[in-house]
């Protein structure tokens, strides 16, 4: 899926967080966006799918201009066309691991109990469906979030420091499984992390600043 961004801004009163920011992801194009702590990365990353609002620019994705549809809109685009990895995983306690990664079926009425653990298989967690969170590792829980992301085959990905709570060996794993699938299902995938291992498997490494982003 196709996402740009024109001339966007962000402010918290007079402060800028970022500003004059312009990129474009191709469809099944994995960008990684790194930069300084408190720069504005997730902020960015939010306003990529209209969670959070900004002072300036526009971003479009699949040539819709996010910025002008109602909340709505907006939350049926990101339920139909994106997904989310973050670094806390945000899998719900009370749910299995199979029902976690149903939760986007769910939502669109799609339930196929067959691609939930064709998926938990992808992600190497096959056996482990009728486990509760809190009988995973880290390791798991963040390769349960990767699965319930992509479980609907959105066009985009966004994922915001998804390897920053894992070991290095571990965060390979999550890596390898995070890329693996977005590349099996052609998705875009917006990665924004402060791990140079990460970043350096990207097919574009883009820094973000106060004043822009640049390659």
């Amino acid at each position: 899926m196709t996402l740009r961004i024109t001339n966007l801004a962000k402010r918290y009163g007079s402060t800028a967080v970022f500003q004059n920011v312009s990129l474009s992801v191709a469809p099944g194009e994995f960008v990684a966006i790194v930069g300084e702590s408190g720069v504005g990365k997730s902020t960015l990353l939010n306003c990529m799918a209209g969670l959070d609002s900004w002072d300036a620019g526009q971003v479009a994705l699949k040539g819709v201009d996010v910025g002008a549809l109602t909340d709505d809109a907006k939350a049926l685009l990101r339920r139909e066309h994106v997904g989310f990895v973050f670094q806390a995983f945000h899998v719900l306690p009370h749910l299995d691991v199979a029902q976690n990664v149903a939760l986007p079926l769910l939502l669109l009425g799609t339930v196929d109990d067959g691609r939930v653990q064709t998926m938990l298989q992808a992600v190497g967690l096959e056996g482990l469906g009728a486990r509760l969170p809190q009988q995973l590792s880290g390791g798991q829980l963040q390769r349960v979030a990767i699965a319930r992301a992509l479980i609907h085959r959105p066009g985009l990905l966004l994922a915001d420091e998804p390897t920053g709570n894992l070991d290095p060996t571990t965060a390979a794993k999550v890596m390898d499984a995070l890329i693996a699938q977005t590349r099996e299902h052609a998705a875009s995938l917006v990665l924004v992390t402060h791990s140079q291992a990460a970043a350096s498997r990207a097919d574009r490494v883009l820094y973000l600043s106060s004043d822009g982003i640049t390659a």
